[in-house]
């Protein structure tokens, strides 16, 4: 069903360059109600403290990996957004994470012998550049207040990474998580639609753990998140409808 990006680049980044003002200084920035970046995208990475906004519209699950990311699914199967059109326009107000409305900015370390993040953006991205119209990224040689919002956006993001990772890192250490499958029956077809490809919470580990363990994971946020990405498991046979009307469906096997 969904797995973490495996590209060299981030999803949506086909390139990265670093900002600043001696080469960008007379560029701006302006907002757009297409995120072609959107397109086609089923499962967006997502931070832990993003859970709850996310679990009201759309399925919150883990990926197959090593060291497992969460993903909000915006449609089940590769290639279909049930919430965004062909020409990048949100069809309807949802809650879009905070990964896709950095974009087409991101922190990214420059020097791999320092931890130092520098600004970078993607290149490709039709957001930037020498307008008449938009928001100025500079001021001279200093950053527009613009550019410092998005400097401090884009900082608190990667902070959120790692509060992520953290929880992750918890659901990994109780061994919480098991491999997801959800059945979805059809009308007119004679066997049910099966997904599987993914990781989610194990009800019946999260039940035996022990009381101390569970009060801790209680009194630092951890177990209302969990039953966020728990709940929003019954999104799935919305977005399998969504599909259906949309003609994204999945073929019935022969």
């Amino acid at each position: 069903m969904a797995s973490a990006p495996q590209a060299n680049l981030p999803l949506f980044y086909k390139d990265l360059m670093p900002l600043n003002s001696r080469d960008h200084g007379a560029w701006k920035s302006r907002t757009t109600e297409n995120a072609t970046w959107m397109v086609g995208q089923h499962a967006i990475p997502l931070t832990a403290e993003e859970f709850v906004h996310a679990s009201r519209h759309f399925p919150i699950i883990f990926s197959v990996a090593d060291k497992p990311v969460p993903l909000a699914l915006f449609g089940l199967n590769e290639g279909v957004n049930v919430f965004f059109d062909a020409d990048g326009k949100l069809t309807e107000p949802v809650y879009v994470p905070a990964y896709a409305r950095r974009y087409p900015f991101m922190l990214a370390k420059l020097n791999p012998d320092t931890e130092d993040l520098s600004l970078c953006f993607d290149p490709t991205s039709d957001l930037l550049g020498e307008f008449d119209d938009g928001a100025a990224l500079f001021e001279g040689e200093e950053p527009s207040e613009s550019c410092k919002q998005t400097l401090e956006f884009c900082r608190n993001f990667e902070e959120a990474g790692f509060r992520t990772q953290s929880f992750m890192d918890e659901l990994v250490k109780h061994d919480l998580l098991m491999d997801g499958e959800v059945s979805i029956q059809q009308q007119g077809n004679d066997q049910p639609f099966v997904y599987r490809g993914f990781k989610m919470v194990d009800q019946e580990k999260l039940r035996d753990l022990r009381g101390d363990v569970l009060r801790q994971m209680n009194q630092s946020g951890m177990l209302a998140l969990i039953f966020a990405h728990l709940f929003s498991l019954e999104h799935m046979s919305e977005i399998f409808g969504r599909q259906v009307q949309l003609g994204k469906g999945p073929v019935p096997a022969a």
